[in-house]
């Protein structure tokens, strides 16, 4: 008994930790091979969905803030002598008040000029006795007019196209939403976007204010639509893959678009209803999500996967 409890057992254990530290060198460097092999008909199968009726809201909201027009000069139309200035550097001019009289050198006559609308002068650049010539800058007139300049992502100009010349603004703390007008796109040779529409002239508004404007850019109801993604295009028209269901080639199909609202867009011309269309344009990567779930009390483990 002696024997086996010195020499039988320790050589048994020495054997045991032997077989178990090869078996897992084998599972760490020399994996089995065999149960790697894919199938080659296994495959990432591309989702589809059917062509439906819906609606599409194409509205669109843009934060910006109040802001003052540019100032800009104001420029003498005739030649002559100035014989009277009315008004002072930093003033404050209604529409049509005087301010400059000059004798024309001819036909020889007293023609005042006036303030082509109201605002707040500065510059001015004329004294008594002082020659005027055409062309020449008399002063600056900065206009009493506001407009909301609002920041657009160069991604969403195309949901422009078209769009109406009234908006909807909203001033936080001021008074009800009130309508804008004369809305134009602006794009600045950096790339950057921006959306502007004047103030209404009733409207009391302070340069700086933070605003929202809202614009109705198009809707319609119970229309084809489908989601952006199986859309390769998106203003006015675009392609789609049509699949037939059999497991082959998906047909690349032209379509006409119509009201987009940046997730879905209306199908005007090249689809029926009922067809089934990839969801995802070829090359198109499936946004990924991020899918959190607690394993226990105060420990969270996130996975990460598809939307589909």
């Amino acid at each position: 008994m002696i024997v086996w409890r010195r020499w039988v057992f320790p050589l048994l254990l020495v054997v045991v930790f032997g077989l178990c530290a090869a078996a897992l060198v084998k599972l760490a460097f020399f994996p089995d091979t065999a149960d790697a092999v894919v199938s080659p008909d296994a495959g990432v199968t591309d989702p589809v969905l059917a062509v439906e009726r819906g609606s599409v809201v194409n509205a669109l909201t843009l934060s910006g803030n109040i802001a003052r027009d540019d100032s800009f000069p104001l420029r003498g139309e005739i030649n002559g002598t100035v014989t009277a200035v009315h008004v002072a550097d930093g003033a404050a001019v209604k529409e049509g008040q005087v301010l400059f009289t000059v004798e024309q050198d001819y036909p020889r006559k007293r023609i005042d000029i006036v303030a082509p609308e109201a605002g707040e002068l500065s510059e001015i650049a004329l004294v008594k006795g002082q020659a005027l010539a055409v062309g020449s800058e008399v002063a600056t007139l900065t206009p009493a007019r506001y407009h909301l300049l609002a920041t657009v992502e160069p991604v969403q100009l195309y949901r422009l196209v078209g769009a109406p010349t009234d908006a909807t603004v909203t001033i936080t703390g001021g008074p009800a939403p009130f309508a804008c007008t004369g809305v134009r796109v602006q794009v600045t040779t950096e790339g950057t976007a921006s959306v502007r529409c004047a103030i209404p002239s009733d409207q009391v508004v302070f340069a700086g204010l933070p605003a929202q404007m809202d614009l109705a850019l198009g809707q319609v109801d119970d229309a084809l639509v489908i989601p952006v993604t199986a859309v390769q295009g998106g203003s006015g028209t675009g392609s789609v893959w049509v699949d037939a269901g059999d497991g082959g080639e998906a047909e690349e199909r032209a379509v006409t678009l119509g009201v987009n609202d940046g997730a879905m867009v209306e199908v005007v011309e090249g689809l029926e209803e009922g067809e089934m269309i990839r969801q995802f344009v070829p090359g198109f990567l499936a946004p990924v999500e991020e899918f959190c779930y607690e394993v226990e009390p105060g420990v969270e483990q996130c996975e990460s996967g598809t939307s589909w």
